[in-house]
């Protein structure tokens, strides 16, 4: 016996197991149940084509404000931008807006050719910016919303979107207008996730 009182009570507490009465239980539960420290190095990572590396905070902060709901509108907004000038410039160059051409003996200078050029290309690219740009919002928010990445997203996007269009012509073309942008964006993500 020890001269000391407690050393026999520390002892006793030491050696008392933590979770059974059987030690050799015990020491198995602690390793597999209590064992509640992990360590980084740890960490298993499937190994697929390449090497397996972990995100910086760096590449963790760039990979969430490109997936934003802000950034994917301005980047459809620029996007549609781009697509309606390009869209506009070949409408424009290929349907001059010229009624009668014979009715006025005055020919088009190339001034005035430019101009209607421009403001055609002008017109379609807001158009497309503002479609891509309404379209975005509300996908990005369908998907917020739901928490889900799938199909139903941009088929509910375009739905809202082409009412929206529609709506302007009366509420028959806004809900023609919603089932053709609804069915287009259908095809268009089975197309784009079926390669």
């Amino acid at each position: 016996m020890s001269a000391l009182p407690n050393a026999v009570n520390n002892e006793s507490s030491v050696a008392a197991p933590r979770m059974f009465g059987d030690p050799d239980l015990d020491r198995m539960a602690m390793q597999y149940v209590g064992n509640m420290q992990h360590y980084r190095e740890n960490i298993v990572i499937p190994k697929s084509n390449g090497p397996v590396k972990i995100k910086t905070n760096e590449e963790k902060f760039i990979e969430s404000a490109v997936e934003s709901c802000g950034f994917k509108c301005t980047m459809a907004c620029v996007m549609g931008y781009g697509l309606g000038a390009a869209l506009g410039l070949f409408s424009a160059s290929v349907n001059p807006n010229m009624s009668d051409p014979f009715a006025n003996e005055k020919k088009q200078t190339a001034r005035e050719v430019f101009r209607e050029m421009r403001s055609t290309t002008h017109s379609y690219a807001k158009n497309f910016a503002l479609i891509g740009c309404v379209f975005s919002a509300v996908e990005c928010t369908i998907e917020s919303h739901r928490g889900v990445t799938d199909w139903k997203n941009g088929t509910y996007a375009g739905g809202f979107t082409g009412g929206l269009i529609g709506l302007r012509a009366g509420v028959k073309a806004g809900i023609i207008g919603g089932l053709g942008f609804a069915a287009f964006s259908t095809a268009i993500d089975y197309y784009m996730h079926s390669r």
